[in-house]
């Protein structure tokens, strides 16, 4: 990927998957209703802590909270900088 970003100790970047553009029926959905993605790809991870080591590893599709994460523009793309505790399952 050659991303210049270590995340430190338990902390994991994510790239959010793009928001739906459609419904299952068809139906467009504008830029403003659009729901903030809840599902990402793993892209780097730090090396976790000495009692906890990390169980996501990149490459891993994951489910996050709504609202976790502190969102970073690398490189011209949107990223999440997340604890793994704010990942709520691996999919």
């Amino acid at each position: 990927m050659g991303l210049n970003i270590k995340p430190l100790a338990d902390r994991v970047l994510v790239e959010p998957k793009e928001a739906e553009t459609k419904t299952a029926s068809g139906i467009i959905i504008p830029d403003n209703a659009k729901e903030k993605p809840q599902k990402g790809t793993v892209v780097a991870i730090g090396n976790g802590t000495k009692d906890e080591p990390l169980t996501v590893k990149v490459g891993d599709t994951v489910l996050y909270g709504k609202y976790g994460g502190t969102e970073l523009k690398l490189e011209g793309k949107d990223y999440l900088m997340m604890r793994e505790s704010d990942i709520l399952a691996i999919i």
